[in-house]
């Protein structure tokens, strides 16, 4: 048994704890009832638990501030929802307490898991006991309060006393007591630490739960409808100075920052508004907007999906892969189950997978919108079965058309062919910036200049992203009668009121519509039918 962990060792054991979590995610998910619908608490914490083995994979695991920073800058990076981001700050705290040292001791980790509960209080405006903090501050203190000498031991004290605060969260909130489940991310962050004892022990993994209710069913909705995050580099504000700036739009806040990047995460009925606000001080890297009524909607399906009649179900289902939450909304309404992915972002088989077993029907179709998602689109349908089709979407925009036409009466054969013709007709342009200087189809490109693509396809270099929408459309307008264009979080309404005059007054027959709520990274995605 070790008395100390070496730099190799605890990135091991957090791939480890990744993958033990990830067994019992859909539990966590169950589990959660506050202090809104946003009922997603395992699969966020995992997601961001996956980001950390990313960047664990790159670094150089004989060093231990290499580690140190993995932990913290993947943490930062890949956090998602209210758990997440707490989550990514005691994963903080943790990684500044061994960042100087060369093993990780006893002594060392029980201050590593009490600057973890420091960090993770001190990232939230208005803590809530019985929530993860507290679950996190008694793991602290009972890892202190410890007489041990082994690693193990440490694990096996600071676990027994976290459980015993989680045992106890239903008497710190009354939603908890009254939906008869412990807090969601109090259980998932035990689960973590279980899962590194369990990669000590050499303990195989278990088989995951079967989960037979989902305690969101009887969360009412709460004022603010909209869970809003984003990811910002460059920032030219103190993160306390974002903190104010972004307070007064809702509640849920949580604004923190690590590797020169802030992140941002808050409940609000302004999104729009409040990335625009935001997006002034800095490069937007990305953002995510959940309408959490939907996020309701889908907790309720998933827990009826395992008791419904197979004369119940509907004929057809979708799972479409989209980010930006103007696009999500759309593909939403048109009945898609949504995949969070796309460029730069592409998700995984396992992503899918899960969506895709989260629709309650006979058949379904997969929209992977996006040519570096065909291939893991197309295994997770090998995987499901014959029953799951995926029509090879290349861009959102000829996901949107091919969703526009699905019916979930009708069967998936008789379907197919007609979504992938109007698939087929709709040309997308996408308005983004290059991530590296290049000379590529005849054109110069400049790292961080704009570049225009036709369908996926290289087509544009230079000038303002305006210039680039007026060029292209020019490029390829032929008899079409609508444009519709999805802004990103970096384009302000002067731009906006801008372009929409230029192409009023260069297209007249052109019918525009603009919708915030673009893809990250991309100010402009323009489809042309």
């Amino acid at each position: 048994m070790p008395e100390t962990l070496t730099p190799q060792q605890i990135a091991a054991s957090l791939r480890y704890a990744t993958d033990w979590l990830g067994v019992y995610k859909e539990q966590v998910n169950a589990l959660n009832v506050y202090p809104v619908p946003d009922g997603d608490t395992g699969t966020n914490m995992h997601l961001t638990m996956q980001s950390i083995r990313r960047e664990l994979d790159t670094c150089d695991e004989n060093n231990m501030p290499s580690v140190a920073k993995a932990i913290a800058y993947g943490g930062l990076l890949g956090a998602r929802g209210n758990s997440g981001v707490i989550l990514s700050q005691l994963f903080k705290g943790f990684s500044e307490s061994i960042r100087d040292h060369k093993t990780v001791s006893v002594d060392t980790l029980k201050t590593a898991f009490e600057q973890a509960s420091r960090l993770g209080y001190a990232a939230v405006m208005k803590p809530v006991e019985g929530t993860i903090l507290t679950v996190a501050r008694e793991v602290g203190s009972g890892a202190r309060k410890a007489k041990v000498t082994t690693i193990e031991e440490l694990l096996e004290c600071a676990l027994k006393s976290g459980q015993i605060a989680l045992d106890n969260t239903p008497n710190q909130l009354p939603a908890l007591k009254q939906a008869g489940v412990v807090d969601s991310g109090g259980q998932g962050y035990l689960y973590l630490l279980e899962g590194m004892l369990a990669y000590l022990h050499n303990r195989a993994l278990p088989e995951a739960p079967k989960i037979e209710s989902y305690a969101g069913q009887g969360v009412e909705h709460e004022e603010f409808g909209y869970c809003t995050e984003f990811l910002m580099k460059d920032c030219t504000l103190p993160i306390e100075k974002v903190r104010e700036l972004v307070a007064p739009y809702g509640d849920s806040l949580l604004v923190v920052g690590a590797e020169g990047y802030v992140k941002g995460h808050i409940h609000t009925n302004e999104p729009d508004e409040l990335l625009s606000t935001v997006a002034r001080h800095g490069n937007m890297v990305r953002t995510k907007v959940e309408d959490m009524s939907e996020q309701h909607t889908e907790i309720l399906a998933m827990a009826g999906a395992s008791t419904r009649a197979e004369e119940d179900l509907p004929q057809s289902g979708l799972v479409a892969v989209a980010s930006g939450y103007g696009l999500v909304k759309v593909f939403r309404s048109l009945g898609a189950r949504v995949v969070s992915g796309g460029q730069t972002q592409n998700p995984s088989v396992q992503d899918i997978l899960d969506a895709a077993k989260s629709v309650t029907a006979r058949e379904i179709i997969i929209l992977p919108n996006n040519k570096n998602v065909i291939m893991a689109a197309q295994k997770a349908a090998e995987l499901l079965g014959p029953h799951v089709k995926v029509l090879p979407t290349r861009t959102l925009g000829q996901g949107m058309s091919a969703a526009i036409g699905f019916s979930s009466f009708s069967p998936v054969e008789e379907q197919l062919e007609m979504m992938q013709d109007s698939a087929n007709r709709v040309t997308t342009l996408e308005v983004t910036r290059a991530s590296r200087s290049v000379e590529l189809n005849g054109l110069n490109i400049e790292e961080g200049g704009v570049i225009g693509l036709k369908d996926d396809e290289l087509v544009h270099a230079g000038g303002t992203p305006e210039e680039a929408v007026l060029t292209m459309l020019r490029q390829v307008h032929t008899d079409q009668t609508v444009a519709t264009i999805f802004t990103g979080p970096n384009v302000d309404q002067e731009q906006i009121d801008g372009l929409m005059n230029t192409l009023q007054e260069a297209f007249p027959d052109l019918m525009v519509e603009i919708h915030a709520g673009g893809p990250d990274l991309y100010d402009y995605l323009v489809t042309l039918e």
